[in-house]
């Protein structure tokens, strides 16, 4: 069941995708795409050059999130195998199906249309990584779904106790952060950006109108100003690794 191709999707009220679309584009050095969906409420961030791999959707209730698209050959045969480790189908759509993690994580199997070409990294940065927020309860149980569904990718331990990432085969652009709370409360999802210098790109997400929400030693946590929550990682930009054994996260 190899996946083809990775996307990251935000999911956001009507009311916010104006903002998010503005703010995002200019993150990324893209551009919005024509909507599409039977309602129009999907559109990607479009690089010159290189394939998109970061989309908004817009969603009908509830405060948004995010959620992973997998593009894949055959999606009957990638939700059938999901379902086989423990995903629950929520809706099936002619060519594209929405699944469930156990600990009710919502993702997609979506067709592969040739994307290959991964984004480049802006201004010292790029969107990699989209991060589960996972009670302790369920943790456990969800790095095993995640890995069992995607067993050609790498299932490792992070850099502290708390994380497990997924990292995927060569030129897939996203990769999964897995994150233990200490809480418990139901599962979220946020983006992450891998970030060469955190300061510089604090200082320039600040001014497209992003504020500070916490800031620890080697990550620091935005709101966007249409309210959604990502962080800006000491990650290596190209990589998605560290850059060396003390800057760590995941």
């Amino acid at each position: 069941m190899s996946v083809r191709w990775t996307y990251a999707f935000l999911d956001l009220p009507a009311s916010a995708v104006g903002r998010a679309g503005e703010f995002w584009t200019a993150v990324t050095g893209t551009r919005l795409s024509e909507p599409s969906g039977e309602r129009g409420e999907f559109v990607t961030l479009s690089p010159d050059g290189a394939d998109a791999c970061v989309g908004l959707q817009r969603v009908g209730s509830g405060p948004g999130g995010a959620h992973l698209d997998f593009s894949v050959d055959d999606v009957p045969a990638f939700a059938a195998h999901a379902s086989r480790v423990g995903a629950e189908t929520v809706a099936e759509h002619e060519g594209w199906a929405v699944l469930r993690s156990p600990a009710g994580q919502l993702f997609c199997a979506v067709p592969w249309h040739g994307e290959s070409a991964r984004p480049p990294v802006v201004h010292g940065s790029r969107f990699d990584q989209v991060c589960l927020d996972l009670p302790p309860s369920g943790f456990d149980a969800e790095v095993a779904f995640w890995s069992a569904l995607l067993p050609d990718w790498g299932s490792t331990p992070g850099s502290r106790p708390e994380f497990h990432v997924l990292v995927p085969p060569a030129g897939l652009p996203v990769r999964i952060l897995l994150q233990r709370l200490e809480e418990d409360r139901p599962v979220s999802a946020h983006p992450d950006l891998a970030c060469a210098d955190i300061a510089a790109a604090r200082a320039r997400h600040e001014r497209l109108g992003a504020v500070v929400t916490a800031a620890f030693d080697h990550w620091t946590v935005m709101r966007d100003p249409a309210g959604g929550t990502y962080c800006l990682t000491g990650r290596d930009p190209e990589t998605g690794g560290l850059p060396r054994p003390s800057d760590r996260r995941g």
